[in-house]
């Protein structure tokens, strides 16, 4: 079955960094866009950022709140996903979750709905 594990969360002090990573199985991941997410408490789904698929897996989606900061990879030989982040604020905290979408010609990035399948989510706080 499909499987998402997310991994690298924790606590970070403002200004530092993390590298997140999603790990894939039980679907052709290179046929998916895949994409990250977050949710802080009280507060909506967010969507981060995503990265296309083959042949256009250079092409990559941010939103405004992460540009610049953020990077989306994947390595479709190790099925696997991730986030670096950088210039961390206590505003990012939240927990992060990866995501799968199959592609049809209107999808959407950085829309939870066009998303069918999730990880279980890490914990990322960012405290002094």
């Amino acid at each position: 079955q499909v499987q998402l594990v997310e991994s690298g969360g924790g606590l970070v002090r403002p200004g530092g960094s993390l590298k997140l990573s999603c790990a894939a199985s039980g679907f052709i991941f290179r046929n998916y866009y895949m994409g990250w997410f977050r949710q802080a408490p009280g507060s909506e789904r967010e969507g981060l950022a995503a990265a296309a698929i083959s042949p256009d897996g250079g092409t990559t989606y941010y939103s405004d709140s992460v540009k610049g900061r953020f990077t989306v990879s994947r390595d479709n030989a190790k099925n696997t996903l991730y986030l670096q982040m950088d210039s961390l604020d206590v505003e990012d905290t939240a927990i992060y979750y990866c995501a799968a979408g199959s592609y049809r010609w209107d999808f959407r990035p950085l829309m939870r709905a066009d998303y069918t399948a999730w990880g279980q989510g890490t914990q990322v706080t960012v405290s002094s």
